[in-house]
C-alpha cells in the first residue's frame, strides 16, 4: 500500500505527554454519512477521547465530530460513542493486556487510508508527573542544542 494514501484528520499529541505508548493498533471507525462528510473537510477532534471494551466490542467516547454544515436532519449527536472494528483475536489481547494494573487505551490519530476512516489507538501506560518533567527538560535541551547548532552555522 501507498503512503500517501493516508490523509490525517486529526492528531491527539496530548496521549504522547501524559502516557507512555505501549503498542499501537489501527481500527476501522463506524461512520454515518454527513460524519464521513464532515471529517473529510477536517472538523474532528480527540483531544478528550478515550477507548473502552465493552461486550468484545470496541467503543471510542469523547470524540467529537462537528455536524455538517449541509446536514440538516441526517446529523448525529457530535458526541456520541463510535463503534471500532478490530479483528476477535486483537480485542481478546486487549483485554487481557488491559487488566493488568495501569493500562489504558486512548486514541492517537484519525485519518483517510484507501478512503476508509481508520483510528490509531494506543495501548498506554500512564506518566507520572516527574515522567512528564523529564521529557519537558529533554525537549528543551534538544531545542537548545538546535538553536546553538543553527547558530555556529551561520
Amino acid at each position: 500500500m501507498s503512503r500517501e494514501a493516508l490523509k490525517l484528520v486529526a492528531n491527539n499529541k496530548k496521549a504522547y505527554h501524559d502516557y507512555f505508548i505501549e503498542e499501537k493498533y489501527e481500527a476501522g471507525l463506524v461512520l454515518h454519512g454527513t460524519e464521513v462528510k464532515s471529517m473529510r473537510l477536517g472538523k474532528c477532534s480527540i483531544k478528550e477521547s478515550f477507548v473502552r471494551i465493552e461486550n468484545n466490542e470496541v467503543w471510542v467516547y469523547g470524540m467529537h465530530i462537528s455536524p455538517y454544515e449541509k446536514g440538516n436532519i441526517f446529523n448525529r449527536d457530535p458526541l456520541r460513542p463510535k463503534k471500532l472494528l478490530m479483528h476477535k483475536a486483537q480485542i481478546r489481547k486487549l483485554v487481557g493486556q488491559l487488566a493488568e494494573k495501569g493500562f489504558t487505551l486512548v486514541p492517537l490519530q484519525v485519518y483517510f487510508k484507501d478512503g476508509r476512516a481508520k483510528v490509531e489507538i494506543g495501548l498506554a501506560r500512564g506518566k507520572k508527573l516527574y515522567d512528564k518533567r523529564q521529557d519537558i527538560a529533554k525537549k528543551d535541551q534538544r531545542r537548545e542544542a538546535e538553536k546553538e547548532f543553527k547558530i555556529r552555522n551561520l
